[in-house]
């Protein structure tokens, strides 16, 4: 057995959730400004993170949920996701994003994974504080992969980690095989292998005998 962990937004996800959520209050263009100084890493994500969500305060609990509807996974992703624990393996995503809007484009597209790590939008009285909590706000998804290899006695060296932008650099950096989806150019020296499809990702694991280790195990 060993552990694939994803990011979510712009990996398994074209879809960008806090972008999505800024236009139902008109603050797309500021949102995806934000994101992409962060991913380039000329911002902290931490940052970044309470700026986006700040910018939605007020935004009600309806609209919010109507935008998470939007979010859906990339071409051939859940057939990968699928593939890869029927063949034995843990998958995992770790986001920055929200469990709500994972969960939701998981169940569009009848997959789920082992395990998600997120962070959340705090809701009172019908509309969103502008607060944001959640593991990975400050915490990075190297100490999350750590954590979960440990619990699953796996070795960080059969790990796989999969992600685009800086917050995803401390996994990618650990990991026993770091893949980057179309990476940001901060982030590609880091990566072992880059695709830009998830076909290209399930061609290129199963080249490594991903798919075949477990099963003939």
């Amino acid at each position: 057995m060993s552990l694939i962990a994803f990011d979510f937004d712009g990996t398994l996800s074209d879809s960008e959730m806090t972008v999505l959520l800024g236009e139902r209050v008109g603050v797309a263009d500021e949102m995806a400004d934000i994101t992409e100084r962060a991913m380039n890493n000329e911002i902290s994500y931490a940052e970044s993170l309470r700026s986006r969500a700040e910018l939605l305060t007020g935004l009600s609990e309806a609209d919010a949920d109507a935008a998470y509807g939007q979010v859906e996974l990339r071409p051939d992703a859940a057939a990968l996701i699928d593939r890869l624990r029927e063949a034995g393996h843990t998958v995992a995503i770790f986001t920055g994003g929200f469990e709500r809007g994972v969960r939701r484009a998981l169940d569009s597209a009848g997959t789920e994974v082992d395990r998600i790590v997120s962070n959340h939008l705090p809701i009172e009285d019908g509309e969103l504080t502008g607060e944001v909590t959640g593991p990975l706000i400050e915490g990075m998804k190297d100490e999350q992969l750590e954590s979960l290899a440990g619990d699953l006695d796996v070795e960080l060296a059969d790990t796989i980690a999969v992600g685009d932008g800086a917050n995803d650099l401390p996994m990618l950096e650990v990991a026993g095989f770091a893949v980057g989806f179309e990476p940001k150019p901060a982030v590609e020296p880091a990566c072992d292998a880059v695709v830009s499809t998830m076909a290209e990702l399930d061609a290129l694991l199963d080249e490594r005998g991903v798919f075949a280790a477990v099963a003939d195990s």
